[in-house]
């Protein structure tokens, strides 16, 4: 029988669409996983659209859902996933949360999404409180294992700017000694070697020979854009990040090769519907755009390769 593996996922939740602990959920029970979630928020849909209503969750209250399972001793986790946090004191709730399940199983990984802000048109801008980036830095970063900042994410984390692909190496080396033995640089500007319809990915996993001496494998992948924005991918991306590297490891360039592929069917499903409902020549809606998870069932279980990964 296989070993069970149980993830505590702390992220938002929508009644309607994928984003955070809908984008997560899905995937990580196809792929085999328990996963507990804790949600962050309850809104009736993601904040892209004209109007939202709900609740929040505050860091006492996230504080009490964890001493509801500790009292009842079933606070046991494999894995804990984070992303999106406005609240400063949320964060800090979550690090020791983590802490302390981590004093439990010393073989917890923490799969952290440092959600920040992003590029658009070669200018970054935090669209959360500029408060939280000391505590990602200091609190957050140093207990993950696991990190899927974007480009802009990871120059905040690092202190360093990023114009080229030894600049990236350099800043994923800078993350690696902040904690994480793992770095995902999820999105990144820089030039794609197939041209400018492509984005560029890269991974870095630092590991530990016998001997104890480490080693370290970079990757690179291409990705082609799409056009169209979507919400909830590095959710999704995250989530199956963490599920491919459970079950490989020691190999980021497969896990990552199946993560990204998985990724790209899901779009592609997605853009087509969405294309289809808005009729020839028409701006697809956000509610059109929302991701095509469950029709996604089989791509997200067994993914045909359609990315290949370079090690660099």
């Amino acid at each position: 029988m296989e070993e069970e593996c149980r993830v505590l996922s702390i992220q938002s939740h929508v009644v309607r669409g994928y984003v955070g602990n809908r984008a997560a959920t899905f995937p990580l029970q196809v792929l085999g996983f328990e996963i507990d979630a804790v949600n962050s928020v309850q809104f009736s849909n993601h904040t892209g659209y004209a109007h939202w209503k709900g609740h929040v969750l505050n860091s006492q209250e996230l504080h009490e859902l964890y001493e509801g399972l500790k009292l009842n001793n079933v606070n046991k986790y494999d894995y804990v996933l984070t992303g999106y946090t406005r609240d400063k004191s949320f964060l800090a709730t979550v690090v020791d949360i983590v802490r302390e399940l981590k004093q439990q199983n010393s073989r917890l990984v923490y799969v952290c999404d440092p959600v920040m802000g992003d590029k658009w048109n070669g200018e970054g801008s935090m669209y959360v409180p500029e408060d939280l980036l000391p505590v990602y830095r200091e609190k957050v970063v140093p207990v993950a294992d696991i990190i899927t900042p974007n480009q802009f994410e990871a120059e905040l984390l690092s202190g360093r700017k990023i114009h080229s692909q030894e600049e990236a190496l350099a800043v994923m080396d800078v993350l690696h000694s902040m904690g994480p033995d793992t770095v995902v640089i999820t999105s990144s500007d820089l030039p794609a070697p197939r041209g400018s319809d492509y984005l560029i990915a890269l991974g870095s996993q630092r590991m530990r020979r016998p001997d104890g001496s480490a080693v370290t494998q970079r990757i690179r992948m291409e990705m082609r854009k799409v056009d169209a924005v979507f919400v909830g991918t590095g959710d999704l991306f995250a989530a199956m990040l963490l599920a491919w590297t459970h079950k490989h490891p020691d190999n980021l360039k497969v896990a990552c090769e199946k993560t990204v592929s998985a990724m790209h069917h899901v779009l592609q499903r997605t853009i087509q519907y969405a294309k289809a409902q808005a009729g020839e020549g028409q701006k697809p809606s956000l509610a059109q755009l929302e991701l095509r998870m469950v029709q996604s069932k089989k791509d997200i279980e067994d993914p045909e390769i359609v990315v290949q990964a370079t090690v660099l």
